[in-house]
């Protein structure tokens, strides 16, 4: 009889027989490839172990990519589809992947579809066959964004299953598309000259429902960024055999060795990462190409740009699935489910005009933002800036025209507004009918301020403001940027000493009064000439009693853009900021309202046409959301209450 010691498994015991488990269940008894004995190797001597399938088929497909090997995209040869219509394939057992170009007017001609399709608009337009009607998708670069513009990047997608009719009309610029199918397909297979292709290929039924509606075109900014892990956050889109992970991956971020058991197709949309294949690191760089069989073992550290990856998993992951519906349940308990962005006012052609929106707050069943004037190039002008008064209808009318270039507002308790009069270098008081009754600060150690930006009022009645000096002047009065506070009593303190922040804007306080949070729209930045640890992050600041701060200290992480990246910058665009009665922040920035929890945990990203802002909660329950930027004002409901001010 075995003694219950000698019955005992170590973790390397069980790792070993993990590794031979899913080999089996893999290549059966198949003679294993090189890289399968060293991967089994990897995995015991690593001590890795990961997830076991039982429901993935096998098939007898070879892919055109080598398992483990880097191969760069312009290197796949070039397939015609259709007339006006090629398209670059790469395929593992699981998922065919097509990079297709269309001439201006070119068509894929109707057909069923052999196979579950997604399909993304990478460049210019198309016309979609959905359900016997034709529908315009597009994609949209993003603006540079300057005074006068500020666009947003816009890729429309749409899932379609297998059997039902699709076809393909490109617009009068052409269009580049991205398509991915489950199974792979066989007419598209043969296309390309390989040989002893399988009569079928078996696809596999799988437990996870798609992610969304077939038949629907979405806007893949609408979906929300799910954390796969630290540094790591992927717009995830899945049918029923397909699931593309639009992955954006922190610079200098690292990811230690794993496995898992589904096939991974990985191509560097952006940016780069020095990827670890078994026992090997691979430079990878834009447009590089790499086959993961399932369970093959890496990991991979980041470049200083970060890395930007479309990673199309075969089948949809579970572990990743689970990790989508918490962060969509966070997000939806914020935003319900239904709710959509609605543009309440074009300012280009409602009312007497927008230029660049600012500052909103709600008061007495309106809503009140500023209305800067700037040119392409920040140009401001305060005759042809205006302080604007809103009916919840979307009818606007200035109550104060040419007489400041207004930023920030902040209801008081005398129902007037604090205006930060920001080329004027004040903070004033003034009426809803835009008169002005009194100037609240003036200066600091009697010198005048720069250009007061942005402000908060606390219980007690004092101001909170920033001072990012972002006026024209060429001589500024204030050794650096910097946060202030007027205390009750009419005395102005500087809180945040000079330069602390590259350029302090959005500030907020807390529901109890307690904790300051500051953002930080700059940094890291060769046209800007101050830089500081502060990057891309809302710092958050303890209260004192006398109005000082102690205790500074990151609160949230603010996701930044491609275009910020691969300039190696910080900058978020932060601006405008406000807060629930939960302590949820919400702050206007390039990539969107971006949201966190009180203990600055990212919620979600609310994904607008053209970036915002500056933000702010109003409607009749203080639930509907206001968000401005440009000539637009936007709203949305949400299922939370914001906090009022002035706070009570």
């Amino acid at each position: 009889m075995r003694s219950l010691i000698s019955m005992k498994l170590t973790s390397r015991d069980i790792a070993a027989s993990f590794a031979a488990f899913i080999l089996l269940v893999i290549y059966g008894c198949q003679a294993k490839p090189d890289w399968v004995i060293k991967n089994e190797k990897l995995i015991q001597e690593k001590n890795l172990s990961g997830r076991v399938r039982t429901d993935i088929p096998k098939v007898k497909l070879a892919s055109n990519l080598g398992p483990g090997v880097v191969m760069n995209l312009a290197k796949v040869p070039v397939v015609e589809v259709a007339t006006g219509a090629v398209a670059k394939l790469y395929w593992g057992k699981g998922n065919l992947v097509s990079w297709m170009k269309l001439e201006a007017g070119a068509e894929i001609p109707k057909e069923v579809l052999p196979a579950e399709r997604i399909m993304v608009v990478m460049k210019g337009a198309v016309g979609q066959l959905i359900g016997g009607t034709y529908v315009t998708m597009r994609s949209v670069p993003a603006d540079v964004p300057d005074g006068t513009h500020g666009g947003t990047q816009r890729n429309d997608f749409v899932y379609l299953e297998k059997d039902v009719e699709n076809a393909v009309k490109a617009g009068a610029e052409g269009a580049e598309i991205l398509e991915v199918y489950w199974p792979p397909r066989l007419d598209y297979l043969a296309k390309t000259g390989i040989k002893d292709l399988p009569e079928n290929i078996q696809a596999g039924s799988f437990p996870l429902e798609p992610t969304v509606k077939p038949g629907v075109v979405y806007l893949l900014q609408d979906v929300q960024f799910t954390e796969l892990s630290p540094g790591a956050n992927s717009r995830l889109i899945a049918g029923r055999g397909a699931q593309l992970s639009f992955l954006r991956m922190n610079p200098n971020a690292t990811f230690p060795d794993h496995i898992h058991p589904e096939e991974q197709l990985m191509l560097v949309l952006r940016g780069s990462m020095d990827e670890v294949i078994l026992d090997g690191v691979a430079a990878m760089q834009k447009d590089d190409l790499l086959l993961l069989p399932g369970n093959m073992v890496h990991g991979g550290k980041v470049g200083e740009l970060g890395c930007d990856v479309l990673d199309v998993f075969w089948p949809p992951r579970p572990d990743y699935a689970e990790k989508m519906a918490a962060r969509l349940a966070a997000y939806h308990a914020v935003i319900p489910e239904e709710a959509r962005v609605e543009l309440v006012i074009d300012g280009t052609t409602q009312g007497p005009g927008l230029t660049f929106t600012e500052g909103p707050k709600w008061l007495n069943g309106k809503l009140y933002f500023s209305n800067m004037f700037f040119d392409q190039n920040w140009t401001g002008d305060p005759k042809r800036s205006a302080i604007v008064e809103m009916d919840p209808d979307g009818t606007y009318r200035y109550v104060s025209h040419g007489q400041m270039q207004a930023n920030g507002l902040m209801p008081l308790r005398s129902g007037n507004l604090a205006v930060c009069d920001m080329f004027g270098h004040r903070i004033v008081e003034m009426t809803t009918q835009g008169t002005i009754v009194r100037t609240l600060v003036a200066g600091y150690e009697e010198k005048p301020l720069d250009g007061p930006n942005d402000l908060v009022v606390d219980a007690k009645g004092g101001i909170y403001f920033t001072d990012p000096q972002f006026t024209p002047d060429a001589r500024k009065s204030q050794p650096g940027r910097a946060v202030y506070y007027l205390t009750p009593e009419g005395k102005v303190i500087r809180v945040i000493e000079p330069n602390v922040f590259a350029m302090p804007n959005g500030v907020v306080l807390s529901p109890d009064g307690k904790t300051l949070s500051v953002n930080n729209t700059y940094d890291s930045e060769t046209f800007w000439n101050v830089d500081t640890d502060k990057d891309n992050y809302v710092w958050a600041y303890d209260v004192n009693e006398d109005g000082t701060l102690r205790n500074e200290r990151k609160f949230a992480e603010l996701q930044l853009t491609a275009e910020v990246l691969d300039r190696k910058g910080r900058s978020t665009s932060a601006d405008g900021m406000t807060i629930d009665e939960l302590g949820n922040i919400y702050v206007a920035t390039y990539a969107g309202l971006q949201i966190f929890d009180d203990r600055g945990e990212f919620i979600g990203i609310i994904n607008l046409p053209v970036f915002p802002v500056s933000c702010c909660f109003g409607g009749e329950d203080i639930k509907t959301l206001y968000m401005v930027g440009y000539n637009k004002v936007y709203r949305i409901r949400t299922n939370v209450r914001g906090f009022q001010y002035p706070p009570r």
